[in-house]
C-alpha cells in the first residue's frame, strides 16, 4: 500500500499527478506516440485484411477525418480540460447529478477497454513480431499466448517497481522506429518505381472487384471505420498535457503557453501519423500479396516488418523487429500508466471504489492478472483483439465531440456548435458501424462496463458511512461562534433543515428542542444547516459559513449528503477546539428502508441514526466522539 498518493509519480509515468519536471512539447508527443505512433506495427496489416484493396482510399478517408475531426476536437479539449483529465472530465462537469456519473461510469468502461486492449494487443503483436523473426529460437512456435503473457508479466513488475523516465526513454524509441519506418516506406515506394506493374496490377484487381470508381469510393466509406485504430492517440495526447512546458507569467486558470504546446503537439502528431498512414498503406497493399495479410500469413499482424525483411534483409528486418517489439511493449506501459491515472482520479472520488484503488500497486496486480485474462481468452491473436481497441478509441473520440459540442452551445458559438455537430455525427456513424462490424468489441466493453458499474454500486453502499470531506474549513464567523462557545466548556448543535420558502423558524426550533431534549435555558446553541447540492458527489471539501440570523446563531455548509456532513463538521470542530460537540436532531418520519434507499440516492434519509453511525466508524473512542441526541 505504499504510495497510496503519489505526488512524485514515481509509479504513474507519463500520467503523473504532480510533474517534477516539464518538458518541450516535442519531446513529450513523443509519450503520446508510445500510444499513437506504435500502432504503425499493426494497423497496416489490419486495415489490409479488413478492406482488402480498397484500403488506401479508405486510409484517405480515415486521415481527412483525422485532420478535420479528431484533430479540432481535441484542441479545444486542450484548451478546456488542460490539467490532463481529458474529455471525459469535461463530461463530468457538463454533465451534473447521477446522470452525469453514470455517463462517467460507461466512458470509463470504454476507456478501460481502449487502454487494457493496448496492453494485450501491443504485447501480442510485439510476440508475433518475435516468433517471425528469422532468427528466433524454435521453442518460440506456438508459443504466441505465453510470451504475450511474459511480457505483459515483465511491464507489471516495472510498475511495480516504479516507472519515472518515461519522456528518455519515448523519444529514444519514437524517434529509432519512425526513422526505421521511414526507410521501409521509402525502399518499398522504390520498389514501386521501378515495377509499376504493380500499379496496374492492383488498378485492374481493385476494378475488378468493385467495378467502378463510384462503387470503390463508396466502399471506401463503408469500410474506413475498420480502420479505427489510426485514431488511437488523441486522448493520450490531452492526457499528457501538465507534462508541457508552460510558462510561469499564464494564470492557474488560463495556461496558455501549456495549451499552445498541446496544440502542437496534437497538430504534428496527427500530420506525421497521417503521412505515415497513407503512406504505409499504398506500400503494403501494392507489394504484399493478399494472401500474406491473412490468420497465418507472414504479414498477418506485421506489415511493415515484412517488407522490413523482403526489402532489406534479415539484419535490417530483425532491428525493425527489435524496435517494434520495444515500442509495443513501451506502448502498454503508457497504456498502463493511464489506467493508474484514470483510476483513482473517478471511481475512489465518486464512491465507487476501495480505499485501496489509489493505491499504485493493488491496481497495478488488477490490471496484470485482467490483461492476462484479456490474452488467454483471445488466445493473443491481434485482429481479433482489434474491433475491441477500435470501438474504445471511437467512443472516446465520440464522446469528447459531444463534449466540445456542448461546450460550443453553452458558450452560444453557433458556427462551433454546427461543425462540431457535425463532427460528432460523423464519429457517431463511424462507432455504429464498427460496433455493427465487429460486436465483439462492443461486448468486451460491455463487459468493462458491467464490472464497474458493479463494483461501484457495491462500493458506494459499502462505503456509504464513511466521513466524506478531505477538508472542513470554518471561516471567521463560524470560528468565532465555536471558539466562544468552546471557552465556556461546551458546544451544542442543533441540526436544522432549511426550509426552500424561506422561513427560518429558528425561534420555534430553539423553543422545541429546548423544552423535548432538556437543553439548559442558560445553554449556548448553534444551529447547523445543510444546504443541499449534487448528491451523487461524494468527497467534497466542506466550507462552513457562519452568521447570526434573527438573533441566533448560524453555521451553514453545502453539501450532497446531509449526516456525512453534520458528521464531519462536529469532528472538525471538536478538533479546532478540544471541545467534544453534541448535536440535537428530530426522528425522520416514513419508513426506515424507504428513508436508506433515499439517503443512497438524495443524501438526506434517516439523518440523525446515519450521522451517529459515521460518527462510530470515523471515531471508536467512545470518549472523543460527539454525541447524537435524539427526540
Amino acid at each position: 500500500m505504499t504510495g497510496l498518493v503519489d505526488d512524485r509519480g514515481a509509479h504513474q509515468g507519463p500520467h503523473a499527478k504532480q510533474v517534477e519536471q516539464t518538458h518541450s512539447w516535442w519531446r513529450v508527443m513523443c509519450l503520446t506516440g508510445l500510444d499513437y505512433f506504435s500502432t504503425l506495427g499493426y494497423q497496416p496489416a489490419i486495415a489490409a485484411l479488413a478492406a482488402g484493396l480498397v484500403s488506401p482510399f479508405a486510409t484517405i478517408v480515415l486521415i481527412a477525418l483525422t485532420l478535420l475531426g479528431a484533430l479540432p476536437v481535441y484542441r479545444r479539449v486542450a484548451s478546456e480540460s488542460f490539467k490532463g483529465s481529458g474529455s471525459i472530465a469535461m463530461l463530468e462537469r457538463l454533465l451534473p447529478w447521477w446522470a452525469g456519473k453514470l455517463f462517467v461510469l460507461v466512458l470509463l468502461g470504454f476507456a478501460a477497454t481502449d487502454f487494457m486492449i493496448t496492453i494485450t494487443l501491443s504485447a501480442a503483436d510485439a510476440s508475433a513480431h518475435a516468433i517471425a523473426n528469422p532468427f528466433a529460437p524454435d521453442f518460440f512456435d506456438g508459443a504466441q499466448v505465453w510470451l504475450t503473457l511474459v511480457l505483459i508479466a515483465l511491464l507489471g513488475l516495472v510498475f511495480l517497481k516504479g516507472f519515472r523516465e518515461a519522456i528518455r526513454v519515448a523519444v529514444v524509441l519514437v524517434a529509432v522506429f519512425l526513422a526505421l519506418n521511414v526507410i521501409v516506406i521509402a525502399v518499398s515506394f522504390w520498389h514501386v518505381f521501378e515495377n509499376p506493374l504493380v500499379i496496374e496490377d492492383w488498378w485492374s484487381a481493385l476494378f475488378t472487384q468493385h467495378g467502378n470508381p463510384w462503387l470503390v469510393v463508396g466502399v471506401a466509406l463503408i469500410v474506413f471505420p475498420k480502420l479505427a485504430l489510426g485514431l488511437s492517440g488523441f486522448e493520450t495526447g490531452v492526457a499528457v498535457m501538465p507534462q508541457i512546458h508552460g510558462s510561469p507569467s499564464d494564470p492557474p486558470d488560463r495556461p496558455v503557453t501549456r495549451i499552445r504546446g498541446a496544440r502542437r503537439l496534437l497538430t504534428t502528431a496527427a500530420v506525421i501519423m497521417s503521412t505515415f498512414l497513407i503512406t504505409s498503406s499504398f506500400a503494403t497493399t501494392l507489394l504484399i500479396p493478399q494472401a500474406e495479410f491473412q490468420p497465418g500469413g507472414e504479414a498477418n499482424g506485421r506489415a511493415l516488418a515484412y517488407l522490413a525483411h523482403e526489402y532489406l534483409g534479415e539484419g535490417f528486418g530483425t532491428v525493425y523487429d527489435i524496435s517494434t517489439i520495444l515500442i509495443l511493449w513501451f506502448a502498454g506501459a503508457s497504456a498502463m500508466a493511464g489506467l493508474l491515472n484514470l483510476v483513482p482520479r473517478y471511481l475512489p472520488k465518486y464512491g465507487m471504489a476501495p480505499q485501496w484503488a489509489r493505491a499504485v500497486r493493488p491496481l497495478v496486480l488488477v490490471f496484470t492478472l485482467i490483461a492476462f485474462l484479456v490474452t488467454i481468452v483471445f488466445e493473443a491473436d491481434v485482429d481479433a483483439q482489434g474491433g475491441a481497441y477500435a470501438t474504445g478509441v471511437l467512443v472516446l473520440i465520440t464522446s469528447a465531440s459531444v463534449a466540445v459540442t456542448i461546450s460550443a452551445w453553452q458558450r452560444r458559438q453557433r458556427p462551433q456548435v454546427i461543425a462540431f455537430g457535425a463532427i460528432t455525427l460523423v464519429f457517431t456513424y463511424t462507432t455504429v458501424l464498427n460496433v455493427v462490424e465487429r460486436p465483439d468489441g462492443l461486448r468486451i466493453a460491455a463487459l468493462f462496463i458491467l464490472g464497474i458499474l458493479v463494483i461501484s454500486t457495491v462500493s458506494r453502499i459499502g462505503r456509504s458511512f464513511e466521513l466524506r470531506a478531505p477538508t472542513v474549513a470554518f471561516d471567521e464567523p463560524a470560528m468565532t461562534f465555536l471558539t466562544d462557545d468552546a471557552d465556556r466548556g461546551e458546544l451544542l448543535f442543533i441540526a436544522h433543515e432549511p426550509h426552500s420558502d424561506g422561513r427560518d423558524g429558528y425561534a420555534e426550533k430553539d423553543r422545541d428542542e429546548r423544552r423535548y431534549s432538556n437543553i439548559p435555558s442558560q445553554a449556548r446553541t448553534i444551529f447547523l444547516e445543510v444546504h443541499a447540492s449534487d448528491s451523487s458527489d461524494f468527497e467534497e471539501d466542506l466550507r462552513v459559513i457562519g452568521s447570526e440570523e434573527d438573533g441566533y446563531r448560524v453555521l451553514r455548509v453545502r453539501s450532497g449528503n446531509v449526516p456525512n456532513t453534520i458528521a464531519a463538521v462536529l469532528l472538525a470542530a471538536r478538533d479546532a477546539t478540544g471541545v467534544v460537540p453534541i448535536v440535537y436532531c428530530e426522528w425522520t418520519e416514513g419508513n426506515p428502508i424507504s428513508n436508506m434507499f433515499r439517503y443512497l440516492i438524495t443524501g438526506v434519509g434517516e439523518v440523525a441514526p446515519v450521522t451517529r453511525e459515521v460518527l462510530r466508524e470515523a471515531e471508536p473512542d467512545l470518549k472523543r466522539r460527539p454525541a447524537v441526541h435524539v427526540v
